[in-house]
């Protein structure tokens, strides 16, 4: 395992090399002028003074280097753990980053924790008994969970429990001061739409994964030579079916990763949600460099993980896979 590991690691030099200049190379090529934005022009009207602060400005991003240098040392910076200054923000990269990525943690954890632990019990029971009422039931569900897009299942939430029930916020951030009970209850409060809106979105495909998974499990001879010789049902589900009909599952969860710290943009931007994938839009549109290049070197790396968890769990789950 552990030499497993240290090759894998080992591969994702030159993969994070070569995706980090890949990145920086799309980011500079883009049109606009990070510098501008953080002092538009007419803001300030004697232009020797304008000039003055501008290249103050770029020097303290680092633009008034050649492109190289500037490629060495943001990539140096970043390895380090300084992700440089937001050109937007006008603070220090991690600094803005924090309570965004804290928020997308927290609704992320939440929905794809509630999709598992409903979808998996709903597919076991929907392979079991094929074509039964409940299977149909949720068969439907699927269909219509995967045709629907997120924004149109947030805003049936929100007409349904906020504008006509009134019983929860619309979208927004709790105003308690943090710290207290008040703002901990009200966070719970603004956290159960976006939720809900994300666990159903995802019940859908995964309720369909599994099912499938244990439909083709089921038809395997070892669970009919299981059956022959008169184990428990629950036995032959559960100890034998399952734990093979499990690879696909796995390969969902170890990429849901991503998505836990990748935040869920368009849900975010519904429910106004101060979270990472919200920032990141705003970042790609008002030219925020630092802020987008550290968010996609995160994702990409983020991705790579993903690969080697995903790995390391199907031997954990299928003992015919075997680590090299």
């Amino acid at each position: 395992m552990l030499k497993f590991l240290g090759k894998r690691l080992l591969s994702l030099i030159p993969v994070i090399i070569i995706i980090s200049v890949m990145l920086f190379t799309i980011m500079k090529l883009m049109p606009g002028d990070p510098v501008r934005y953080m002092i538009p022009p007419g803001t300030i009207q004697d232009p020797d003074v304008y000039r003055t602060l501008y290249e103050a400005a770029e020097r303290r991003l680092g633009l008034d280097k050649h492109v190289v240098i500037q490629y060495f040392i943001w990539f140096k910076n970043m390895v380090i753990g300084d992700f440089g200054y937001s050109s937007h923000y006008q603070a220090a990269v991690r600094d803005v980053l924090a309570e965004p990525l804290r928020n997308s943690i927290i609704i992320n954890v939440f929905s794809i924790s509630l999709a598992f632990l409903i979808s998996i019990p709903v597919g076991i029971k929907s392979a079991v008994k094929k074509d039964s009422f409940h299977d149909r039931g949720w068969q439907i569900f699927s269909l219509v969970g995967i045709s629907m897009p997120t924004f149109f299942i947030g805003l049936t939430l929100i007409f349904i429990f906020a504008l006509n029930l009134g019983w929860l916020p619309s979208g927004g951030m709790p105003y308690e001061n943090p710290g207290t009970t008040a703002f901990y209850l009200s966070y719970l409060r603004y956290l159960i739409l976006p939720v809900t809106t994300l666990t159903i979105g995802a019940l859908a495909g995964t309720i369909r994964y599994v099912r499938g998974s244990m439909l083709e499990a089921l038809s395997k001879d070892y669970i009919r030579t299981a059956r022959s010789k008169g184990l428990r049902e629950k036995v032959v589900i559960y100890s034998h079916a399952f734990r093979n009909a499990l690879i696909p599952v796995v390969t969902i969860l170890s990429f849901s990763i991503i998505g836990l710290f990748g935040g869920s943009a368009i849900t975010e931007a519904i429910f106004v949600w101060n979270g990472i994938g919200t920032v990141l839009i705003r970042a790609l549109r008002v030219n925020d460099y630092n802020l987008v290049l550290v968010m996609n070197m995160f994702y990409a790396v983020l991705a790579l993980v993903a690969n080697i968890v995903m790995d390391i769990s199907y031997a954990l789950v299928d003992p015919r896979v075997k680590l090299e």
